[in-house]
C-alpha cells in the first residue's frame, strides 16, 4: 500500500493508493484524515517532498494516522532530504540542521527510509535503516538523451566519490576534476579550477546533486570555456533553482527530477522519479 501526499509526487505509481483528506487550520498547522479502508496489516509506503516544516509535520501526523489505524510495517521514501547541507557546523552559532531533521524522522520508528542522492553520507548515517537511491540511473538517462558522448565533471571534492561511481556504473565515462572556495563565513565562491589543459571541443555534463542558486556551475562554466569546452550540459538530482534560469543560460540543456518540486521550463528537462 502507498501513501502518496504529495499528490504530485508518486514515484510508486497510484496502484494501490491509499485515499487521504488534508489541509491546513487556519492557525498554520496541517491535518490529515485518511479516508480508505484497506488492508492494515500490510505495509504502508509514505512518500512525500519535505521542502518545510510544514511538510515535514504533515508527514509525521500520516505516521502516527497509520500507526492509530493498526498499522505496524511503514516505510517511507524521502527523495531531497531536508538540511542536508547543513551537514556540519561551520561556526559557532549554527545548528547541526540535518540532526534536527533525521532525529525527527527517527523517532517515528520507520523499517526503511529511502533517500534519493543524499548530499553526503553524514544524512544516511544519521538517518536509522536508510537506503540510499543512488542517482545512477538518472545520469544514465541523462546521456541517453543528450546522445553524444560526454566527460562527466566534478564540480567540487565533495562530488568526486560520487561521480567516480557513476562513472564506473557507465563503463568507465571519462571524469574531469575541478575546484573551487569557498568563504565559509559570507557563503562567497571563488577559485574555481578545472584540472585539465585542453578539453579540446568535448562536450562536458557537471554532475551534482543539488543546484540551488547556481553560483558554483555558473563560475565552473566560464572556467570550462576557457579549457576549450563544447557544449555544456548540466544534470542535478534535486532542483531548487531559487534564483531562476537565466543566470544558467550557459547550459544547452539543464536536468533535474521532480525530487524537490514540479518544473516548466524550456531550457530544463525533468526526469520524474520511480522507484521499486
Amino acid at each position: 500500500m502507498i501513501l502518496n501526499l504529495d499528490k504530485n509526487f508518486i514515484p510508486l505509481g497510484k496502484e494501490n493508493a491509499i485515499e487521504f483528506q488534508s489541509f491546513i487550520f487556519s492557525g498554520g498547522e496541517p491535518h490529515i484524515k485518511i479516508t480508505a479502508n484497506f488492508d492494515t496489516t500490510a505495509t504502508v509506503t509514505v512518500t512525500h517532498r519535505l521542502n518545510s516544516f510544514n511538510d515535514l509535520g504533515l508527514f509525521c501526523l500520516a505516521i502516527d494516522a497509520l500507526r492509530r489505524m493498526g498499522v505496524k510495517s511503514i516505510n517511507a521514501f524521502i527523495p531531497y532530504f531536508p538540511a542536508a547541507r547543513q551537514d556540519r557546523v561551520m561556526i559557532l552559532g549554527e545548528p547541526l540542521s540535518v540532526k534536527v531533521y533525521a532525529n525527527i524522522i527517527n523517532s517515528l520508528n520507520l523499517n526503511k527510509i529511502q533517500v534519493f542522492d543524499p548530499h553526503s553520507e553524514v544524512t544516511p548515517a544519521l538517518l536509522n535503516n536508510c537506503e540510499v537511491v543512488a542517482n545512477y540511473d538518472f545520469i544514465q538517462q541523462v546521456i541517453k538523451k543528450i546522445g553524444n558522448e560526454v566527460l562527466l565533471i566534478s564540480p567540487d571534492g565533495g562530488a568526486l566519490k560520487k561521480i567516480y561511481k557513476v562513472s564506473e556504473y557507465l563503463g568507465g565515462v571519462e571524469v574531469i576534476e575541478c575546484s573551487k572556495s569557498r568563504d565559509v563565513k559570507t557563503g562567497k565562491l571563488s577559485g574555481f579550477k578545472v584540472y585539465s589543459e585542453d578539453l579540446q571541443g568535448k562536450d562536458c555534463l557537471i554532475v551534482d546533486d543539488i543546484c540551488d542558486g547556481g553560483g558554483t556551475f555558473i563560475g565552473l562554466a566560464e572556467e570550462l570555456k576557457n579549457k576549450s569546452a563544447g557544449n555544456l550540459y548540466l544534470a542535478v538530482s534535486h532542483g531548487i533553482f531559487n534564483k531562476g534560469f537565466e543566470s544558467l543560460s550557459v547550459f544547452k540543456k539543464i536536468f533535474t527530477t521532480n525530487s524537490f518540486k514540479d518544473i516548466e521550463n524550456e531550457n530544463v528537462e525533468v526526469i520524474t522519479l520511480k522507484i521499486e
